[in-house]
């Protein structure tokens, strides 16, 4: 069982940046693959970006490559977004989730993943 909470969301401006942090419990979290996902209001979850369990491979949805970067610290357990150059159509609720193995064919699928966390809401005002 896997535990995760999402922290660092708020309220910025247009260009500015964020970092978003994922903190799980549990001693077997750093054998998991680690996505994060946003959903704006009326739309659907959708991903943004994953890290497998080492940290050594990492993918992005288009939105994000070259803004987004994610990393994680497995000695802390926690899973990084830092978020720069950001955009109002970047408000959204922001999700971390957990998931077994690694398949880019797949890490996009929402049903992929067994663990989430509650969100954390971040508002980009232009």
């Amino acid at each position: 069982q896997v535990q995760l909470v999402e922290s660092g969301g708020g309220l910025v401006q247009a260009g500015d940046s964020l970092r978003l942090s994922c903190t799980a419990s549990g001693r077997t979290f750093n054998i998991y693959a680690v996505g994060w996902f946003r959903q704006a209001p009326g739309k659907e979850r959708a991903f943004v970006a994953a890290i497998n369990y080492s940290g050594g491979r990492t993918y992005y949805a288009d939105s994000g490559e070259g803004r987004f970067t994610v990393s994680r610290d497995n000695a802390k357990n926690t899973v990084y977004l830092q978020m720069n150059s950001l955009k109002p159509e970047d408000t959204a609720v922001y999700y971390c989730a957990a998931t077994l193995g690694w398949d880019t064919t797949v890490l996009r699928v929402v049903g992929k993943y067994n663990y989430w966390g509650q969100g954390t809401q971040v508002t980009v005002s232009s």
